[in-house]
């Protein structure tokens, strides 16, 4: 058996592992059932993967994150390491060809979903394999207790009455002490070797800043920390919003959401990650699997929804080791934002109903149909024709998909219909004058045979990659071929793929999850309400805090969070700041923020004189929101 060192060092050119990763490793090979609780960037991954390649074997990863998925695939891939990931899309022929090349094939990780593991045929599948491990990533989902619930995560224990001589391992980077009890014991360990590596980062101060101008603050940080940084913000909009500001402030930025184009997000992402811009903005939709060490701030402009999101993004900062910033802005208009956003759009079991009965009537399925029928979706002409809330109707939607009753696939793509509509010499005569055309062309008709007789569906992405162009400006071409009137061109967008996973039972479906909708509703209330807290509690350590949430005690103040750094600051002299501001205003009307660049104290500070000068009338504010003295 090869040691799991030289196995990193061939693979990951390391040449020591991280804090616990070498422990991990050696109780995953030797046989034992674990549990890791590594925060971001921990380096779960090799916790399971340095053991598949030192065992004989396949190893089994249950993941609900798809895109996850696809990256650790491509990665090992990458690395010579043969591994396959069984995504939607695949039709039963190609699974069991894919199955098969499991157990015969030399493959060494498989990486499937927990709904995956509901069909027979997998379930067949895994019994023949030499499996040498089941890896269970995102462990928190199988607790009804841990964010982002999965029903289907109760499946997995079907892996251990299929495989049951082989040992698993559970990894999260986010999990309250119940919820690390709840998964041990749904994963049915027996004297588990359970590692948990303090979410402490002495490294990373916690800041939480009151701010009427959120715009103005951001400035400012960026610019005294003119290094790699990630600004979190609520939508899409504020992403281009966001980083046009800064662009316009002379600091380089650039943004990030899910409805990018897949080169969009590559192009914005390589800028960043190659420090030729220092900001990226960003929903949420970024971050998973991004390990920048240099990352100097991470910035909340809107509150995130709970603090295992918040953790986790911010963890993102100061990965390297050097002191770097966790900042929330916040002004006294974000509690009822987050509230509205997270709380406000909870779907009722009752709205989960009608939703379900609308879809289903949408695709006119009977009552005891529809099992495994796949319908393209567009999400905003369902919501119009139902009048539904599109944010109520998505989160309903959600919560069918995580409960297993359909599947939801959310990527944007195209669906194309060609026929040619000119004879075969008439279309040579024009790609004798349309040059640029010839390879497009002549690819279609040599993929697709029957194109001059009827209405045909391409593929843009294979007829694109065979005529050496992309799918942008392959949709270009094709809508010139229309307007000389060479084809006739069907170009549908949908937003989304729906299957349904069980037959249509109407609210005995719903009926069936509707505790758990309820429950899960009320840990969003519980979540929204923990980081209202947190923001709000300016008595204790921003870290002490963090580390309570997760369990930990007898954790010291970090010494350089918001709430350390005042309580750290020298009481100032009042009276002289009061007399800096009075010589200030002698001079002429100015602002607050010209008051600060001059005057030697903390701006809570200058609010606070400000305060008092205003209710003894010393000082006025103008119309234009400046300060001036009232004999003047």
């Amino acid at each position: 058996m090869e040691h799991p060192i030289n196995i990193l060092e061939r693979y990951w050119k390391f040449t020591s592992f991280r804090a616990k990763q070498e422990a991990i490793i050696n109780a995953v090979i030797a046989g034992e059932d674990t549990f890791v609780l590594l925060p971001t960037g921990g380096g779960k991954s090799l916790c399971f993967q340095i053991p598949a390649l030192v065992k004989e074997g396949i190893c089994i990863v249950v993941s609900p994150l798809i895109a996850l998925m696809k990256d650790q695939v491509k990665s090992l891939n990458d690395k010579g390491i043969k591994a396959m990931a069984l995504t939607s899309g695949i039709s039963y022929a190609q699974l069991d060809t894919l199955l098969d090349n499991c157990i015969y094939g030399n493959y060494k990780f498989l990486y499937i979903s927990p709904e995956r593991l509901q069909q027979e045929l997998v379930q067949d599948r895994i019994r023949q394999m030499h499996v040498n491990l089941i890896a269970v990533d995102e462990a928190h989902c199988i607790s009804q207790w841990g964010s982002d619930f999965r029903p289907a995560y109760k499946n997995i224990k079907l892996l251990r009455q299929l495989q049951p001589s082989t040992n698993v391992i559970a990894l999260t980077a986010s999990a309250r002490p119940e919820v690390v009890q709840d998964i041990i014991k749904e994963l049915d360990f027996i004297q588990p070797k359970v590692f948990k590596q303090s979410f402490e980062r002495p490294n990373l101060a916690y800041m939480v800043f009151h701010e009427n101008d959120k715009y103005y603050r951001l400035e400012t940080i960026l610019k005294k920390n003119a290094e790699p940084s990630i600004i979190y913000v609520r939508n899409r909009k504020l992403t281009l919003e966001i980083s046009s500001f800064l662009q316009s402030k002379n600091i380089t930025a650039t943004h990030y959401h899910g409805g990018l184009s897949n080169l969009e997000k590559d192009t914005n992402m390589t800028a960043w990650i190659n420090n030729q811009t220092q900001v990226i903005v960003a929903t949420n939709a970024f971050g998973m699997g991004i390990d920048k060490p240099d990352v100097k701030t991470v910035i909340h402009l809107n509150l995130p929804e709970s603090i295992e999101s918040y953790f986790q993004e911010a963890g993102r900062a100061g990965r390297n080791g050097d002191k770097a910033f966790a900042i929330i802005l916040k002004n006294d208009s974000d509690e009822s934002l987050v509230k509205n956003q997270f709380l406000k759009v909870l779907p009722t079991v009752n709205f989960v109903k009608q939703v379900y009965r609308k879809l289903c009537n949408y695709f006119q399925i009977s009552y005891g149909e529809g099992e495994y029928q796949t319908f393209d979706f567009d999400f905003n002409t369902f919501c119009k024709t139902y009048s539904f809330s599109s944010i109520l109707c998505y989160n309903a939607l959600l919560l069918l998909d995580r409960n297993s009753v359909i599947s939801l696939s959310k990527q944007f793509k195209n669906k194309v219909t060609v026929q040619f509509i000119i004879s075969n010499n008439a279309l040579f005569n024009y790609l004798n004058t349309h040059k640029d055309f010839d390879v497009i062309v002549k690819s279609m008709l040599r993929m697709y045979g029957g194109i001059f007789d009827h209405v045909t569906k391409i593929d843009l992405n294979k007829v694109a990659t065979k005529a050496s162009t992309n799918e942008g400006l392959l949709i270009h071409a094709l809508q010139e071929l229309e307007r000389d009137e060479i084809i006739t061109l069907g170009l549908a967008n949908t937003d989304a793929q729906v299957t349904f996973i069980e037959p249509r039972e109407d609210d005995k479906t719903i009926n069936r999850i509707a505790s758990i909708i309820e429950q899960q509703n009320k840990l969003k209330q519980n979540q929204v309400a923990a980081i209202l807290d947190y923001v709000e509690n300016d008595s204790a350590c921003k870290s002490i805090q963090l580390l309570s949430y997760f369990g930990e005690s007898d954790v010291q103040p970090c010494g350089i969070c918001s709430v350390c750094i005042q309580t750290k600051t020298k009481p100032q002299d009042m009276n002289s700041i009061k007399k800096q501001v009075i010589e200030q205003l002698e001079t002429g009307d100015q602002s607050s923020r010209q008051l600060l660049k001059t005057i030697n104290c903390s701006e809570n500070i200058l609010k606070t004189v400000l305060k008092l000068l205003l209710e003894h009338q010393i000082i006025n504010i103008t119309q234009s929101n400046t300060y001036k003295l009232s004999h003047l």
